[in-house]
């Protein structure tokens, strides 16, 4: 018999001891030095038993569920049929150590299908992963997959809403993608895929989703992978959860300034006007005021041609305002140093409509009066034209009308005949679901294409998408939903209450309590259509739409309205969010609810900085009061007491009435006249304060 080598031996310790992973005749832990998941199946049956958080030095124990669950149909059958592990038997496990994973065997005892349920981790990252793997023995069609079904007992959904309203304004909360929390011992779950349920239902934690897939005997097929991760503290499991959206989303947060000519020209638009206007920004903004320039200018609604058969011209054609490829606007944005943007709208929502009879004629699957965002020939036509453009060096997308907009949503129901208002009922709601999820499927698919054809490429869903934050495993940015394009308002202080008491529903934990990063949010802001406005008025204004923290800055102009104040201050605005922006990155929203008069504002920290917006929108003096630590967003090494900050303000104006210096750990108030607006900049290192 060899022996191995002492090098051997050391890198055989090393891995193991990273992966954490181990085996016993009928049990099995995979995991790492921050997470260890523990399976075990007495008499075949496949159990996990508990999630050990590393981190926080604590344990979620599982006391019973299916662990995982099928529901499937046979052909020619009129009733589903539920899988469970119950239903399989261990027959194997096999570990593969290079990618930190366990496959364990299952084979159904009814010889329906066989499964393989695969857990894996990776050295470093305190999350890790179960996927199942489907092989079918004869024809069947998989209708639901619970990847996850455990009973925890701390377990809850932090997620309030509930609304898959087809028609209703303001009215459009799906209670999909959102992240499954724990309360004592820091676990969070989730299923990877932005239309997957993942809740506690029947004192049971369950992460699924619907499908409609079809499997031939002998075909395999994959479910999305559901993850759990772990947080040193369940006090701020919301932020362990971010990080890890942040780690693993489609492409790095990045701050993306960009012009939109929509308010300029609406559909009017066409190559002169646009180049005109990329002209006229470049130049006010980054030649003569020195911002750095604009990463897109982005031509709107108005570029399509839908006079053409686009069954048989392709999707999405370009008309005669423009050249085929863009040639002009793309030289001149390059002139700018920057890219082109463009809008489109995937269901033809907007702009699009003329064309869709042709393709209804077509056999195209078309819905009253969009087109299906599942049917194969219009998808597959979308999916080809989106990656051209992509390779062609468009660089932005604003994908305008998915699911549906503001007011009204439709749904591709096999066999539907009836109204709109119908299927607001609730008997509706799994088949309206299944279109939403295998709708998300296939729009995953696509963006994965656009990728790949650009890596650079920022994409947006706008009108009719929902605020799962594992959209950003595909996308840039996600509309904010719930809100009109235009900030409703007399004056600039109501503009930004209306817009903040949207963000105030979907942000407060009092409220949706929805768990997506600011940092990604499309809020249609800033907007500057008019001139003469008091210069103080528009600065304010500008500031604290801005300090809401998204990396997302489409500015919406009157371009050849302007003054020169207008552009002074604009100037001034995209230079500040250069400057705060890698704060984005933990921006957060703070204080009362703006409908109610209550003072609120917005923040955001890195290691040694940060910045704090206070709107007060009563006719009163308030005192407001803040304390810098992990509560407000400062991360865990800053947080400690005793860590000092300058207090500084972009408004010069206001630095008399601020304090000069602040404290981490210690209260800071700040005194807010009616209807004040005030920012904050805090400079200094609480490094080495922390606890």
């Amino acid at each position: 018999m060899k022996t191995a080598s002492p090098l051997l031996l050391s890198l055989l310790l090393c891995i193991c001891a990273s992966l954490r992973v181990a085996r016993a005749d009928e049990s099995a832990s995979v995991g790492n030095d921050l997470i260890t998941r523990h399976m075990s199946w007495d008499a075949g049956r496949l159990i996990t038993g508990e999630i050990a958080n590393r981190v926080g030095q604590r344990e979620a124990q599982v006391a019973g569920g299916d662990e995982f669950a099928l529901t499937v149909r046979l052909n020619g059958a009129a009733n589903d049929l539920r899988l469970t592990a119950a239903d399989f038997t261990v027959s194997g496990i096999q570990s593969a150590q290079a990618n930190s994973s366990i496959d364990v065997r299952l084979s159904g005892k009814t010889a329906l299908l066989d499964l393989t349920v695969r857990y894996f981790a990776k050295p470093g990252e305190p999350w890790m992963r179960k996927q199942l793997f489907v092989t079918a023995r004869q024809p069947v069609q998989i209708r639901k997959v619970e990847v996850e079904h455990l009973a925890v007992a701390d377990a809850y959904t932090p997620y309030h809403a509930d609304q898959l309203t087809v028609r209703g304004a303001a009215k459009w909360r799906p209670p999909l993608g959102q992240p499954v929390y724990t309360k004592t011992n820091g676990i969070w779950w989730g299923v990877e895929f932005p239309a997957a349920r993942n809740e506690v239902k029947d004192g049971k934690l369950v992460c699924g989703y619907l499908t409609a897939m079809d499997l031939k005997a002998g075909e395999t097929w994959s479910s999305h992978a559901a993850v759990v991760g772990v947080s040193d503290d369940a006090s701020f499991i919301k932020d362990t959860f971010l990080d890890y959206i942040d780690a693993t989303r489609a492409r790095p947060l990045r701050l993306q300034t960009q012009y939109n000519c929509w308010f300029d020209y609406g559909k009017g638009v066409d190559t002169d006007k646009f180049t005109a206007s990329v002209s006229k920004v470049n130049d006010e903004l980054v030649i003569h005021r020195g911002v750095p320039p604009l990463r897109a200018y982005v031509i709107d609604d108005g570029w399509q041609d839908t006079t053409k058969d686009w069954t048989k011209d392709g999707v999405w054609p370009v008309n005669e305002k423009f050249a085929p490829d863009f040639a002009m606007s793309h030289e001149e944005v390059a002139r700018a140093k920057s890219t082109l943007g463009l809008w489109l709208s995937p269901g033809c929502l907007f702009g699009a409509q003329r064309a869709i009879p042709k393709m209804s004629e077509a056999g195209w699957r078309a819905l009253d009066p969009w087109m299906s965002l599942t049917g194969p020939g219009y998808m597959d036509a979308l999916d080809k034209r989106l990656a051209q453009l992509a390779a062609s060096g468009v660089a932005y997308f604003k994908l305008d009308g998915v699911f549906g907009h503001l007011n009204t949503r439709n749904f591709d129901i096999e066999g539907f005949k009836g109204g709109e208002e119908d299927l607001n009922a609730a008997k509706y709601d799994e088949a309206k679901e299944r279109y939403l999820s295998l709708g998300s499927e296939r729009l995953v698919k696509i963006f994965k294409r656009m990728g790949e054809a650009n890596p650079d490429v920022y994409i947006v869903i706008s009108n009719g998408a929902f605020l799962s934050p594992w959209w950003l495993q595909s996308v840039d940015a996600v509309w904010m939903i719930n809100a009109g394009d235009a900030a409703k308002g007399t004056d600039r202080g109501a503009e930004l209450t209306y817009r903040d008491a949207a963000y105030f529903q979907l942000a407060s934990a009092t409220a949706d309590n929805t768990q997506f990063p600011l940092n990604s949010i499309f809020n249609h802001e800033p907007k500057k259509t008019t001139t003469g406005e008091d210069a103080d008025a528009f600065r304010r204004y500008l500031f604290m739409s801005l300090a809401r923290g998204t990396g997302f800055v489409e500015l919406y102009l009157k371009t050849f309205s302007l003054s020169e104040s207008d552009w002074d201050v604009l100037a001034e605005g995209m230079k500040w969010v250069h400057h705060v922006f890698p704060a984005f990155k933990r921006s957060r929203m703070i204080g009362g609810d703006p409908k109610q008069g209550e003072v609120y504002g917005y923040t955001g920290w890195t290691e040694n900085s940060g910045y704090l917006s206070l709107h007060n929108p009563s006719n009163e003096t308030r005192q407001f009061q803040v304390v810098l630590d992990r509560v407000l967003g400062l991360p865990k090494s800053a947080a400690g007491e005793g860590g000092s900050y300058v207090v500084s303000s972009p408004f010069s104006v206001d630095v008399i009435s601020l304090p000069k210096t602040a404290t981490a750990g210690k209260p800071c108030t700040i005194t807010l006249p009616p209807r004040a607006i005030r920012i904050l900049e805090f400079t200094g290192s609480a490094l080495g304060k922390a606890r």
